[in-house]
């Protein structure tokens, strides 16, 4: 049945029902660039049994000890080179892509949208929308390849505040789309009108995707698999025989084995082999973030040059572009079919 306005008889109580709802999620930030709230949200990040895996009884001693008393600091360093006057850089774009997304969908649908770590919170926005009458709730992660430290701790997370409800929303959880053919027309749409804007023409284009421990991959994770399949659809799809293409991931953190070939280590060893122009995207991050803004455009750019690159561009991720927004609603109507009017 889709949705359809209320006809109460005059003498029932208020209620609010009928409705449906769509919450979009990201990984999450901190409310501020200081210790402190880069310190709770860190906290709650790593306390995640999905995001690191190690038996509590041997990490929590490890986190609480010494990252938790060492890392916050230099974190915060970090968020304060890409802090806007609006906030964190992907709590403001998530927030213009679910406002979008409501002026797109229109009445039928009431969009929200929600963090997984901080602040808003995933139980606090499904809340929200129950209270709004929706009882039908699209969960919306904006990760577009499939891991358990991603996509599968959302719903989770979502599932931990519905076990506390008495009157739960019926949940639908939008689906990895890495090989969406929407998903890759964006990506190719928004790439090329940003490579045709640059003012040197590369030799390279890495896509960075963020890392996982190898482990994860070991363990049957689909996420590497789904990472190199949108690599080379993207490539196929930007038909750009000129242009010489690397996948690669960033982000490692502790001494585990991450996935490989890794961001930093690349960007050195092209310099070093004589690549002079080239260019990063980030196909992976739905916002642009810290991992975008601060670890590639900031220290990418540093690591590059300082190994003998000469010309050096960070490609922004999807945001709020025509390409971006276009390619959300294609996703959200379609996983909204038989409860909106198409």
């Amino acid at each position: 049945m889709t949705w359809q306005t209320q006809k109460l008889p005059l003498d029932h109580p208020p209620v609010k029902s009928g409705r449906v709802g769509v919450l979009i999620v990201n990984l999450g930030t901190p409310d501020a660039p200081e210790a402190g709230p880069v310190k709770r949200y860190l906290a709650e990040f790593l306390s995640d049994r999905r995001v690191v895996e190690i038996p509590p009884i041997a990490w929590q001693p490890i986190l609480r000890g010494i990252i938790l008393n060492t890392r916050p600091k230099k974190s915060a360093h970090a968020y304060r080179q890409v802090w806007t006057e609006e906030g964190s850089p992907l709590a403001v774009i998530t927030r213009r892509q679910a406002d979008a997304m409501q002026l797109r969908l229109g009445e039928q649908v009431t969009v929200d949208w929600a963090m997984r770590y901080g602040t808003p919170s995933i139980p606090d926005r499904l809340q929200a929308l129950m209270d709004a009458g929706c009882e039908r709730i699209l969960l919306a992660p904006l990760y577009p390849q499939y891991s358990g430290a991603t996509t599968a701790t959302v719903v989770d997370k979502a599932a931990d505040k519905l076990k506390a409800m008495r009157w739960q929303a019926s949940l639908r959880t939008l689906p990895p789309y890495h090989d969406d053919p929407a998903y890759i027309d964006a990506l190719a749409s928004d790439l090329s009108r940003q490579l045709g804007a640059l003012e040197f023409e590369p030799e390279v284009l890495l896509l960075s995707f963020h890392g996982m421990p190898q482990r994860t991959l070991d363990l049957g994770d689909p996420y590497h698999c789904h990472c190199q399949k949108t690599s080379r659809l993207l490539q196929e799809k930007l038909a750009r025989p000129g242009l010489r293409f690397r996948t690669t991931f960033q982000s490692r953190f502790g001494r585990a084995k991450w996935l490989e070939p890794a961001t930093d280590v690349v960007l050195e060893e092209e310099a070093k082999a004589g690549t002079k122009r080239l260019a990063i995207a980030a196909p992976g991050f739905s916002a642009d973030c810290l991992e975008t803004l601060e670890e590639l455009a900031i220290q990418g750019r540093e690591q590059f040059t300082e190994a003998g690159g000469d010309h050096f561009a960070a490609l922004s991720c999807l945001n709020t572009s025509d390409a971006g927004l276009t390619m959300l609603e294609t996703l959200l109507r379609r996983e909204l079919s038989g409860w909106i009017n198409a």
